[in-house]
């Protein structure tokens, strides 16, 4: 399997979080839906609600179409529907078989043979149908591109309608007769399968004959299985059609279904898309691939209980036929792949494979590979093969064989799936026109598959809570695939194999939350998983065990994040040469600037003169001024009068990893202010990054760095009450995220006490210079401002010396000397009381209406 690479649209943070507060639901939620393209309120509660609806009267041209079909069903004239062996085809030909009987027609039905007939409306099918008595054919899920069949069967005297939603001809030639086409006829979504189309046709039919169209309503069931089973986008009027559908199907009246749910083991109280797409359509797909599908069609308009579960039997032994079928073919094809080496598509042929079984093995080789896929079925001693194709997001499979017509007897289809029939003499010149073309169309990058994002997310955010309002915004298929969750830098642990070592299931750690996960296809977990070196894609769902509910994790992909590092800003890395100019320009204020505490230990004691530690400043005030700012991250900045401030979001105690992550996946520059920047930079390296890093200490002097950020995020409690002016103050559009918990705070005070409570580093830093260790080595690799206050009350107290011309460090003879005498030394017992009192009142829990 290729590695894919991590796809995560930038997301306006301010959208994201409005909506989430609007509609009542979290950030992971809001960030889903704008990056989905839902960013006003009333879209989202839109997309939520599902309604869209058109009446019948949108398809241009549904009136003539409706009017052939009422004058023949009046007249008690032959109406033959002809649909196609797969889902789509087969649900849909029995949407219009009952409308029509419904409206007292005479009515059959005609269901393609792959082997015999392959896809569409052949000539030989039309003579068929004409010499047995047909007087009106109605195509279902074909039909659209059938120019010279449609005027065979005129010309044979057959009235036509033609219902599809597959792509037209590439010359533009539509059949001469009533059409009923979402895209051809104008419809407002386009996007219509077969079973949709007919839906529509049945409904006016009905109307048109005199009965209440809601009739119609009784085979959304049968819709919601087409449309899921078709794949086509679930947006727009297919997605409520799906909604709709899946209710309807929980409590169908049709013993088909029922029995079909049964063999499938899919619940009714609890069906949902996936249900349709791996319970119902592969059984009922089953028939048309390895038989005809006749059987599946007969399921569905069964009236009778027994006869109904005796065929789902049927399909069920197929289907199991058909996986069998399906592993040998795919065994077969994987060792072609690797025979021809990397390509930009791939075109694979062998007797003996079934023609059925071609297009999932295609699926499954295009999806494991990244590559367009072209299958061909051959028989022993047959001149013609039936091909199926899939392809990738970046590749028009249609358009791949219309370029590739001159090697092809027929073909057709759409963008993402298709088929063909080809001569055997044409297979090598068909491989190389169609690899040709793909060479010329697809870029590097679009053969490297690309795993997207939806929302990044937090440990603490991956419970029940999420998972419900996950379900909301089910169902989940194409063009509304199910929501990928990022969990960066997340630890995976207690793997435990399950079913004889096929899947596995292990606990995520992220944040200090464990959440339970499970991989399928997957016998373990990759070495390093438990070291947060990886990032980790998931889906969230509700699963049920034994009659109790909890959140599941699916394991979706790992990506490693090896190449990843936050940028230091404001300060120099220790050791590096800016950072020595930094540390000896602060000891000998040569550059006051870059002195930093030094010059505010000089200001404190000019405003208290003769006392050696002035007394603490209200700190616990100062937290709890912090606090309340915290909380307008419920309500939104205030209007009311004071300076500015940056609307504050509190994150404490929730996760540092995807609080991050989740703000530089906006798109929005992230400035991360830690007790020791540099430090931090290590830590995260490997783990994290896009974003820019700072010390508290380096911000408090320089607060100009924020200008430039629109995220400002606390990894680590502000070091003093002063630094809390830094972190609020701004723009009130622009943001402040409080995301430290116990563990930072703890860390913080660790830092605090390294850098202000001197007495123990000034030993050691002494005694090392003494011995001749270098300047960076002897300060323990700290941050430039507290690697100079140290050097500062070492220059102070005449124990060191600095020589002004070239920054070089002399340790003149031992001398006795009080600490109290260095200014620098004073202001930093100061600074050590007042932080030490700010950070004991600190909080590393957020309030509970502020989470």
């Amino acid at each position: 399997m290729l590695t894919p690479r991590l796809d995560v649209p930038p997301c306006d943070s301010a959208a994201a979080l409005a909506l989430a507060r609007d509609l009542g639901m979290s950030f992971p939620v809001g960030q889903a839906l704008v990056r989905r393209g839902i960013t006003s309120l009333d879209d989202a509660r839109a997309w939520l609600a599902g309604v869209d609806e058109h009446p019948a009267s949108a398809f241009r041209g549904i009136d003539e179409a409706i009017a052939v079909l009422l004058r023949h069903a009046q007249a008690g004239t032959r109406i033959t529907v002809h649909g196609d062996y797969d889902v789509d085809g087969v649900t849909s030909t029995a949407i219009l078989v009952r409308a029509l009987r419904g409206v007292g027609a005479v009515v059959d039905w005609y269901l393609p043979s792959r082997a015999e007939d392959g896809y569409g409306l052949s000539a030989a099918t039309v003579e068929k149908l004409a010499a047995r008595g047909t007087k009106l054919l109605v195509t279902t899920d074909c039909g659209i591109t059938a120019v010279d069949e449609v005027a065979l069967a005129k010309s044979l005297g057959l009235d036509v309608v033609v219902t599809d939603h597959h792509s037209p001809r590439a010359d533009g030639r539509l059949p001469d007769a009533p059409i009923v086409h979402p895209a051809v006829c104008g419809y407002p979504c386009p996007d219509l399968c077969a079973g949709g189309v007919a839906h529509k046709v049945a409904g006016a039919l009905l109307e048109a004959a005199g009965h209440d169209a809601a009739i119609a309503l009784a085979d959304l069931d049968l819709v919601a299985l087409a449309t899921v089973a078709d794949c086509v986008p679930l947006r727009g009027e297919n997605r409520r059609l799906v909604r709709q559908g899946l209710v309807a199907l929980g409590r169908t009246e049709k013993p088909g279904l029922r029995a079909l749910m049964r063999v499938a083991r899919v619940d009714p109280t609890r069906v949902d898309a996936r249900a349709l797409g791996f319970g119902l359509a592969p059984r009922i797909n089953a028939a048309g691939r390895l038989h005809r599908a006749d059987a599946a069609l007969e399921l569905l308009l069964s009236h009778d209980e027994a006869h109904a579960t005796e065929i789902a039997e049927e399909l069920d032994r197929a289907n199991a036929d058909r996986r069998f079928v399906e592993q040998r073919i795919t065994f077969e094809a994987e060792a072609q792949v690797a025979e021809l080496g990397d390509q930009p598509a791939y075109v694979l042929w062998a007797d003996g494979w079934h023609a059925g079984v071609i297009g999932i093995v295609a699926s499954r080789i295009a999806e494991r590979h990244h590559r367009p896929v072209v299958m061909i079925a051959l028989r022993e001693g047959e001149a013609e093969g039936t091909g199926s194709g899939r392809s990738i997001p970046a590749f028009d499979l249609l358009g791949g064989l219309d370029a590739c017509a001159e090697s092809l007897i027929r073909h057709g289809g759409h963008r993402a799936a298709a088929g063909c029939t080809i001569a055997r003499t044409s297979l090598d010149a068909f491989r190389a026109a169609f690899c040709a073309h793909a060479e010329r169309v697809l870029a590097p990058e679009d053969l490297v598959p690309v795993e997207r994002v939806d929302a990044v997310v937090s440990g603490d955010e991956l419970g029940q809570g999420l998972a419900e309002e996950l379900g909301r915004l089910a169902p989940f298929g194409i063009g509304n695939p199910s929501i990928s969750l990022l969990v960066p830098a997340a630890r995976l642990v207690n793997p435990y194999p399950m079913s004889e070592g096929k899947h596995v299931r292990f606990t995520v750690e992220a944040g200090g939350i464990r959440a339970k996960a499970v991989a399928f296809g997957m016998g373990g977990l990759p070495e390093g998983a438990a070291e947060g070196r990886l990032h980790a894609t998931f889906t969230l769902e509700l699963n049920e065990y034994q009659g109790a509910v909890e959140p599941r994790l699916l394991l979706r992909k790992l990506l490693p994040a090896v190449e990843e590092a936050p940028e230091l800003v404001g300060e120099a890395a220790p050791g590096s040469a800016e950072w020595r100019e930094a540390v000896l320009a602060a000891a000998t204020s040569r550059a006051p600037q870059l002195a930093g505490v030094v010059a505010a230990a000089e200001r404190s004691l000019a405003a208290a003169p003769g006392s050696s530690a002035a007394a603490p400043r209200d700190a616990a005030a100062s937290a709890r001024t912090l606090a309340s700012a915290a909380s307008r991250a419920v309500s939104g900045p205030s209007a009311g009068p004071g300076p500015a401030q940056r609307t504050v979001r509190d994150r404490r105690g929730t996760g540092l990893a995807g609080t991050i992550a989740a703000l530089v996946h906006t798109g929005e520059p992230v400035l991360v202010v830690a007790a020791d920047g540099p430090a931090r930079v290590r830590q995260l390296t490997g783990r994290l990054g896009g974003f820019a890093i700072t010390s508290w200490d380096v911000l408090e002097r320089e607060p100009g760095l924020v200008d430039g950020y629109h995220h400002l995020v606390a990894l680590d409690p502000p070091m003093h009450p002063d630094q809390e002016a830094v972190l609020t103050a701004g723009d009130p559009t622009r943001m402040a995220h409080l995301a430290w918990g116990e563990p930072e705070l703890r860390y913080s005070r660790d830092v605090l006490d390294r850098d202000t409570a001197l007495r123990p580093a000034l030993v050691g830093a002494y005694r090392a210079l003494r011995d001749g260790s270098a300047l960076d080595a002897a300060l323990a690799q700290r941050p430039a401002h507290a690697a100079g206050r140290l050097l500062a009350v070492l220059v102070e107290l005449g124990l060191v010396e600095v020589d002004p011309a070239d920054g070089s460090v002399t340790v003149p003879a031992a001398q006795h000397t009080d600490l109290e005498r260095s200014p620098a030394f004073v202001a930093a017992q100061r600074r050590h009381a007042e932080g030490t009192a700010w950070l004991t009142s600190a909080s590393a829990t957020a309030p509970r209406q502020a989470a």
